[in-house]
């Protein structure tokens, strides 16, 4: 039982440490310089990686820039050192060894994807309300004779009746549209993994409380 605890209390603080979490670290990238060249000799990053160039050679070698939007010139690297240079400027690098000038490469920096535009949301509209006035009714006076009625072949709707149809039509397509709205704005809100993570964890957890709690009664239970 106690293993169950702490494995959901693990589980937890994993699911804590996770949340907080922002993007991952850039990339990063080397280059050897062996036999008097560049390996390898062409090289495609995105923008923001840190490139490492580590000397393998009894000669000194250096990187100095030939092309491109920034100049790069690195100190003289005798063997086992290294230079790393994290490029943010996106373009095409061209560089060589100054002491062995037949040792060139290239870098192709790309440039990092713009992030994607949130998903706009919609106000419904707001609802009509329509007054209906109430039906007069004729008074009868003391005085005023019954007056004659002619049959009619079918009943005229009164003024209320008339006017329910009416504001059923004109709020039924306010209320559809409303509907329709608030579904598509939320289905086009993402789900956060780490969410989903945080409660696939405290499911767990309260599995293994119910677990430790059915057992304990049982055993109580066994001794009465």
């Amino acid at each position: 039982m106690r293993g169950l605890l702490r494995a959901a209390a693990a589980l937890a603080l994993l699911a804590v440490w996770l949340l907080p979490s922002g993007q991952a670290s850039a990339a990063s990238y080397s280059v050897a310089m062996k036999g008097y060249a560049f390996s390898p000799a062409s090289l495609s990053v995105p923008a923001g990686s840190t490139v490492t160039w580590t000397n393998y050679d009894t000669a000194p070698h250096d990187v100095k820039t030939t092309s491109g939007p920034l100049s790069i010139h690195s100190p003289m690297l005798n063997k086992g050192q290294s230079w790393s240079f994290t490029f943010a400027t996106a373009g095409s690098y061209g560089y060589v060894c100054t002491v062995h000038p037949d040792m060139t490469a290239g870098i192709t920096v790309r440039a990092a994807p713009a992030p994607a535009p949130a998903p706009a949301r919609t106000s419904a509209a707001p609802k009509e309300h329509t007054h209906t006035a109430p039906a007069r009714t004729p008074s009868r006076t003391a005085h005023s004779a019954p007056a004659m009625m002619m049959p009619s072949a079918s009943p005229s709707p009164t003024a209320s009746e008339a006017a329910v149809p009416q504001t059923a039509q004109q709020t039924a397509p306010q209320v559809t549209q409303q509907s329709v709205t608030q579904t598509a704005a939320s289905t086009g809100r993402p789900l956060d993994p780490l969410l989903v993570l945080a409660g696939l964890v405290a499911g767990v957890a309260v599995l293994c409380l119910l677990l430790v709690g059915s057992r304990t009664s049982q055993a109580r239970r066994e001794e009465s």
